[in-house]
Protein backbone atom coordinates (compact mmCIF):
# COMPACT_ATOMS: atom_id res chain seq x y z
CA UNK A 1 0.00 0.00 0.00
CA UNK A 2 1.25 3.36 -0.93
CA UNK A 3 0.38 6.79 0.16
CA UNK A 4 1.34 10.29 -0.75
CA UNK A 5 -0.58 13.05 1.19
CA UNK A 6 0.44 16.95 1.29
CA UNK A 7 0.09 19.25 4.70
CA UNK A 8 0.03 22.25 5.47
CA UNK A 9 2.15 23.94 8.03
CA UNK A 10 -0.60 23.32 10.77
CA UNK A 11 -0.48 19.58 9.83
CA UNK A 12 -3.79 19.49 8.15
CA UNK A 13 -4.13 17.21 4.97
CA UNK A 14 -4.66 19.27 1.81
CA UNK A 15 -4.64 16.88 -1.19
CA UNK A 16 -3.97 13.09 -1.19
CA UNK A 17 -1.97 12.10 -4.35
CA UNK A 18 -1.39 8.71 -3.70
CA UNK A 19 -3.54 5.91 -1.71
CA UNK A 20 -3.65 2.89 -3.23
CA UNK A 21 -2.25 -0.73 -3.80
CA UNK A 22 1.08 -0.71 -6.42
CA UNK A 23 3.26 -3.02 -7.51
CA UNK A 24 7.17 -2.74 -6.40
CA UNK A 25 8.36 -0.26 -9.72
CA UNK A 26 8.78 3.41 -10.15
CA UNK A 27 6.08 5.74 -9.81
CA UNK A 28 5.88 9.33 -10.78
CA UNK A 29 2.79 11.58 -9.37
CA UNK A 30 1.65 14.95 -11.18
CA UNK A 31 0.40 17.60 -8.40
CA UNK A 32 -0.77 21.30 -9.14
CA UNK A 33 -0.97 23.20 -6.37
CA UNK A 34 -2.16 26.65 -8.06
CA UNK A 35 -4.98 26.50 -5.73
CA UNK A 36 -3.10 26.69 -2.79
CA UNK A 37 -1.45 29.34 -1.14
CA UNK A 38 2.23 30.45 -1.22
CA UNK A 39 3.41 28.79 1.83
CA UNK A 40 5.25 26.11 3.41
CA UNK A 41 3.92 22.19 2.80
CA UNK A 42 4.92 18.88 3.43
CA UNK A 43 4.49 16.19 1.58
CA UNK A 44 4.67 12.31 2.98
CA UNK A 45 5.37 9.14 1.51
CA UNK A 46 4.58 6.14 3.18
CA UNK A 47 4.74 2.58 2.34
CA UNK A 48 3.24 -0.37 3.90
CA UNK A 49 4.65 -3.93 3.31
CA UNK A 50 5.49 -7.29 3.91
CA UNK A 51 8.91 -6.44 5.43
CA UNK A 52 7.03 -3.29 7.50
CA UNK A 53 6.58 0.15 7.02
CA UNK A 54 8.48 2.90 5.50
CA UNK A 55 7.82 6.60 5.95
CA UNK A 56 9.45 9.64 4.69
CA UNK A 57 8.51 13.47 4.96
CA UNK A 58 9.62 16.54 3.37
CA UNK A 59 9.16 19.54 2.83
CA UNK A 60 8.21 22.04 -0.09
CA UNK A 61 7.14 25.07 -0.47
CA UNK A 62 4.43 26.95 -2.96
CA UNK A 63 5.76 30.19 -4.56
CA UNK A 64 3.81 32.50 -7.03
Amino acid sequence: KVSLRIYDLLGREVVTLIDKELQADYYTAEFDGSNLASGVYFYRLLVSGVEGNVSKTMKMMIIK
